[in-house]
C-alpha cells in the first residue's frame, strides 16, 4: 500500500476518532436537551464518516475494487442525521422541555396550536 493512501487512512480514522470523541463529551457535558442535541448529530456524524470513508480507501486499496457498502452508509447516516435531529428538536419544543439561560430566545416555529400540554395524558390512563 502506498504511503501516501496509508497517511490519508491514518489521518481520516484518527480525525475521526477525535469527533466521536468531541461529540461524546458535547453529549455528557452540555446543560440541556437542546445543546445536547447538538454532540451526536453533528459531531459524531463527521466522526463515524471520517470512518467508514477511511474503511473504504483501506479495502480499495488493499482489494483493488471500490467497496460501495461503506459509501452507501455514510451517505445513508448524513441523511437521517440531521433529519432525526430536527425530529427531536421538534419535539422537545413540543413539550415546552426546559432549556437554560444560554440556549437564548424563544422558538418561533411552533403556532400555539401545536404547543402540547404538559404533561401530555396518556390514552389509556384515567384523568383522575
Amino acid at each position: 500500500m502506498p504511503f501516501l493512501v496509508e497517511a490519508l487512512i491514518s489521518l481520516l480514522l484518527i480525525a475521526g476518532g477525535v469527533f466521536v470523541f468531541i461529540g461524546s463529551l458535547g453529549m455528557a457535558h452540555l446543560r440541556d436537551f437542546y445543546m445536547r442535541l447538538h454532540g451526536p448529530t453533528k459531531a459524531t456524524t463527521l466522526g463515524i464518516g471520517c470512518m467508514l470513508i477511511a474503511s473504504m480507501g483501506y479495502f480499495w486499496s488493499v482489494d483493488g475494487k471500490p467497496d460501495i457498502q461503506e459509501l452507501l452508509i455514510t451517505l445513508f447516516l448524513f441523511i437521517t442525521a440531521p433529519v432525526s435531529a430536527h425530529l427531536l428538536a421538534k419535539t422537545g419544543l413540543h413539550m415546552q422541555l426546559k432549556h437554560s439561560q444560554k440556549t437564548q430566545g424563544k422558538p418561533v416555529e411552533l403556532r400555539p396550536e401545536e404547543v402540547g400540554e404538559k404533561p401530555v395524558p396518556h390514552p389509556d390512563k384515567g384523568h383522575g
